[in-house]
């Protein structure tokens, strides 16, 4: 009998479609995964108000979700966090037949803090979470996600990171052209020898303590953007800060000079090192994602 290994991976969302563009290049599910992609696009859609199904939601996820076939993809309501708490059809689980092994993908809010929990000793989820929870932090600042397991307290948690699926965006500092002196690089150095405000997202307070390290931090005070004012606009009217950016363009257009990367954002695999066993050692080997598609050398 082939055994089955559970693997928690986020509901929705970029993270989740990683997993299953991984998936789809390892196994084969190629059409599942395209399927899954867009039945959850569609359905932030109407979320957010965008499209206007005919069909009540009890009604669509009768439709997406066959119970009687257990290699189809099963999805669950849940209560959305915007205005109005307006309820959203989310990814629930899919077992994927990968002839030696059964996945079977959970879907969770918090899947890092599911592997914390000793819930599952695989999953997925953002690399930013580990930063903000369990990295310790230090004078020195953390480059790569190959300087993230040594960050981490083995006494504080049992996860570790296997590897990153290359769904990258950065963690990126930017400022306006005036506080740059001449010939100055945007870099952890200059940001050593500032003083004054860095603007960033509350959120990411641990984390941008955690890669630029305490050392570079010395004599910043963080602010935060105000509420309805992009990220990109309070930087700019601060002077430097920290946001994450695929291309950039956004922050040009308000006048902002692009500098380092500092930390990449991307979904990293997860192993809880007190869960593992041979079979999930055998799915952790399939779904570890190929060198070229990540920075994570172990």
């Amino acid at each position: 009998m082939t055994a089955t290994v559970r693997v928690a991976v986020p509901r929705k969302g970029r993270p989740l479609e990683a997993v299953l563009e991984r998936l789809a290049a390892g196994v084969g599910i190629d059409d599942l995964a395209d399927e899954i992609s867009s039945t959850l696009r569609y359905e932030k859609s109407v979320t957010k108000g965008r499209s206007h199904p005919d069909r009540d939601v009890y009604e669509r996820l009768a439709d997406y979700s066959d119970l009687s076939d257990p290699e189809r993809p099963e999805y669950t309501l849940l209560r959305d966090d915007r205005d109005g708490m307006p309820r959203r059809i989310v990814f629930d689980s899919l077992t994927v037949d990968t002839g030696d092994v059964h996945l079977q993908l959970i879907g969770r809010e918090e899947p890092f803090r599911a592997l914390r929990t000793h819930e599952f000793a695989l999953g997925f989820d953002s690399a930013d979470l580990v930063l903000e929870e369990v990295v310790a932090l230090d004078e020195e600042g953390i480059a790569d996600l190959a300087d993230v397991n040594a960050r981490i307290d083995p006494m504080e948690s049992d996860v570790r990171v296997v590897s990153g699926l290359g769904d990258t965006v950065y963690h990126t500092l930017m400022a306006t052209p005036e506080i740059l002196p001449p010939g100055a690089d945007l870099d952890r150095g200059f940001v050593r020898d500032y003083e004054g405000s860095l603007c960033i997202s509350p959120r990411y307070e641990r984390l941008v303590e955690a890669v630029l390290g305490t050392g570079a931090i010395g004599d910043v005070d963080f602010v935060y953007p105000t509420e309805h004012v992009e990220e990109e606009a309070a930087i700019a009217e601060t002077g430097l800060g920290v946001y994450l950016s695929v291309t950039g363009s956004t922050a040009r257009d308000h006048g902002l000079v692009l500098g380092d990367h500092l930390f990449p954002s991307e979904t990293v695999l997860m192993e809880n090192e007190a869960e593992l066993d041979a079979t999930a050692d055998a799915a952790k080997d399939l779904l570890a994602a190929p060198r070229d598609e990540t920075q994570l050398v172990v």
